[in-house]
């Protein structure tokens, strides 16, 4: 795409430019016709977007994930990869074969040893002889427990809740939605105004019956 960008209709738009007043039609269609370039100019853009993105995918793909190469990579890709940028292969914790993170010396294992990461902290769940899970989580997660624990912890305040004499559900399931809600407490309002109305004719009934007799 360049940079200049001729504007679809211009030499209708000059024209009309000398106009001291336009017509609805001349305004809606000018309108119209900007508005379908600027949605082809936002696809060709997205498309172009895309296109880089497959070229940045492939060039990072091959310089930090798996070559093709398998024997190459092993006998001269190391040492060159791993001063890179600051990316290395393998995780600097002794007797740890797993791939360190992007810009880190550490695995996800060990990203905590890292003391200038900021997004991750150590699970809090407590487990035996007092001592801490401390496996590594997200910050934004909360409360603060890895997947494994976050289920156990579920399960005790289920527990507790029963005990407590509350019938609670489960957490995990979805509350409804906004619109289910809305139309089961519109339900509930019908149901009584029709109750009370049917209560209001009978009354009426009863008490003309008493006034005849």
């Amino acid at each position: 795409m360049g940079d200049l960008i001729t504007i679809d209709g211009a030499d209708e738009d000059l024209a009309l430019s000398k106009s001291e007043f336009l017509t609805r039609q001349e305004v809606l269609r000018r309108r119209s016709r900007r508005v379908k370039q600027l949605a082809r100019l936002y696809k060709a853009h997205y498309w172009s977007l895309m296109e880089e993105l497959k070229r940045k995918h492939k060039e990072y793909y091959w310089l930090y994930g798996k070559s093709p190469f398998k024997e190459d990579e092993k006998k001269n890709g190391e040492e060159d990869d791993e001063n890179k940028l600051g990316f290395h292969l393998k995780c600097q914790i002794s007797d740890c074969k797993e791939k360190a993170m992007v810009l880190t010396r550490f695995c996800h294992k060990h990203i905590l040893k890292d003391s200038n990461q900021t997004l991750y902290r150590g699970c809090s769940f407590p487990i035996k002889s007092g001592q801490i899970c401390k496996k590594p989580i997200l910050r934004s997660i909360n409360p603060p427990h890895c997947p494994v624990h976050a289920q156990a912890a579920e399960k005790h305040l289920q527990r507790a809740l029963k005990r407590a004499g509350l019938n609670v559900p489960s957490p995990s399931k979805l509350a409804p939605k906004l619109h289910v809600v809305v139309a089961e407490y519109v339900h509930q309002i019908q149901t009584k105004r029709r109750e009370a109305q049917r209560k209001s004719v009978s009354k009426i009934k009863f008490e003309e019956k008493t006034s005849e007799s």
